[in-house]
């Protein structure tokens, strides 16, 4: 890591008007989670610090607004080359801070986050609106889309690089200019996004990087009638209130946030593809993501052998080092996230659940992280905590089922709607499964994959709106129309239901 030393070190943790800025607030400490030691002591941000990123972010949307499309492209796709170009560092500060195998922070969130870039790149030069025409006699009607100002985002801990692609990309492409809000305890790679995207030319001000509290920085940028819109990823309880503040002052707001996906097994599902979807579906980043795969349904002819099938391959991942490549597993998040973790499994096993060993803590060596096995869950209702509520953590819950009906049922039986998907060899089940589940994204015989160019966004208790594709563009932006008279004349036919004319 010796490329990315420099940054890591660095405890000024804000990007305000294009320059590193230090915190003025409470110190604080970026955690390794693999060993619970300091990378870094610093100081945290200030909600004043949150209004003066706020002042530079509206200075500059004067001049970045005006870009054309063709400007603001370029310059993205200038981003997406630096941010090639220090893929290596860029990898090894995301697995530091959070923790996971450096395989999975270089081989998905590193090239996911170029990708976006370059896909907002030419998106940025597509935004579409009606064509103009005439929708009365008098009148020629046409659409202009324009961008919406200042935006406020915080972004969430689990996918530290990605988030911020997601959060800025689609806004400064449209046109806005942002404060980003990263994690607290995992902000080292939006502060090198931020300088990359200053060394591709984007202008100062542009971009701006406010690392605090929910408290203090959040409260600070979604209370600010200076920001325009506010966009929010993480838990839905936090959600609710990130949109009570934004409702008091009419702003609009975007929210990616809880889910418990199902994952349904019919009985001609391919059982060995299911078996390993399961695994990886659920473990994806230590099951640390909203989309991964928490419920699975499994038909009853299907349920033991599946159920042995996924004990054995949990028990077979390698927990250890990030930057060891025999590494399958990274640790969760913090201290506290771990325990809320263990907590769900204990009362699981408390309420009846049979949990396959993977539910005990490692020890030895990894004792002093914050590590959970991958653990399976048989047994319990439907009704179950573990079975309602988001653990995000390497949890899988198993229950069978004896009919398609049942199966949907349950698979819908949540207030989340981000993510499911149906395991099935018959394209009739295939196309009524992916009609009947509430889910924002409904994979067939895979789960997890996304594409910059497909939407990513929820229904019901997992929010609104979308990230990624262009129909992110469109949260981004606001629709004018503009009406033209083609007459030429002072009084017009519709006035004489207002007033008689003197003439």
């Amino acid at each position: 890591m010796s490329g990315s030393q420099p940054h890591i070190f660095n405890p000024a943790l804000n990007y305000i008007g294009g320059r590193r800025v230090a915190g003025a607030g409470a110190a604080f400490a970026v955690i390794d989670p693999c060993s619970g030691a300091s990378i870094l002591d610093y100081q945290l941000a200030t909600g004043g610090q949150a209004e003066e990123a706020v002042h530079c972010a509206r200075q500059a949307f004067r001049q970045w607004s005006r870009t054309t499309p063709g400007e603001r492209s370029g310059l993205i796709q200038a981003l997406a080359h630096k941010l090639t170009d220090r893929s290596d560092e860029l990898a090894s500060v995301e697995s530091a801070q959070t923790g996971k195998p450096l395989k999975l922070a270089s081989g998905f969130d590193v090239p996911g986050t170029i990708d976006n870039a370059a896909f907002f790149a030419g998106a940025a030069r597509v935004l579409e609106g009606s064509a103009a025409g005439e929708y009365s006699p008098d009148h020629t009607s046409m659409i202009r889309r324009e961008p919406i100002g200042v935006i406020g985002s915080i972004a969430p801990w689990n996918y530290p690089l990605q988030m911020a692609g997601w959060k800025i990309l689609p806004a400064i492409a449209a046109g806005n200019t942002i404060v980003l809000k990263p994690s607290e305890i995992t902000p080292l790679t939006a502060l090198l996004f931020a300088e990359a995207a200053s060394e591709a030319g984007i202008p100062d001000g542009v971009i701006n990087v406010v690392t605090g509290t929910g408290l203090e920085v959040g409260n600070a940028l979604t209370g600010n009638r200076q920001v325009d819109m506010v966009s929010f990823t993480g838990s839905t309880a936090v959600g609710r209130q990130v949109m009570a503040s934004c409702a008091a002052r009419a702003a609009r707001v975007h929210l990616e946030l809880g889910g418990k996906a199902p994952f349904v097994v019919f009985a001609d599902a391919d059982l060995d593809a299911a078996v390993h979807g399961a695994v990886a579906g659920s473990l994806i980043n230590t099951g640390q993501d909203c989309t991964a795969a928490t419920r699975a349904y499994v038909h009853v002819s299907l349920l033991e052998a599946f159920t042995a099938g996924v004990a054995d391959l949990f028990a077979s991942i390698v927990l250890g080092a990030p930057d060891d490549s025999n590494t399958d597993l990274g640790p969760l998040s913090s201290a506290r996230h771990r325990d809320h973790v263990a907590g769900f499994v204990a009362r699981a096993r408390a309420d009846g659940g049979r949990v396959y060993d993977g539910g005990a803590l490692p020890s030895g060596e990894l004792a002093g992280g914050f590590w959970h096995r991958p653990t399976l869950i048989a047994g319990l209702p439907q009704s179950a905590e573990a079975v309602q509520s988001e653990i995000f953590g390497p949890v899988l819950t198993v229950i069978g089922f004896d009919t398609d009906d049942e199966a949907l049922a349950m698979a819908n039986d949540s207030p989340f709607g981000l993510a499911a998907s149906a395991w099935t060899g018959d394209v009739h089940r295939a196309l009524r499964a992916s009609r009947e589940i509430n889910a924002g994204t409904v994979w067939i015989n895979d789960h997890i994959p996304i594409f910059s160019e497909m939407p990513h966004g929820g229904f019901g208790a997992s929010g609104f709106g979308k990230d990624m594709s262009v129909y992110s563009l469109q949260e981004y932006s606001q629709i004018k129309h503009v009406a033209m008279d083609l007459t030429g004349t002072v009084e017009k036919d519709w006035h004489r239901t207002i007033f008689k004319s003197p003439s």
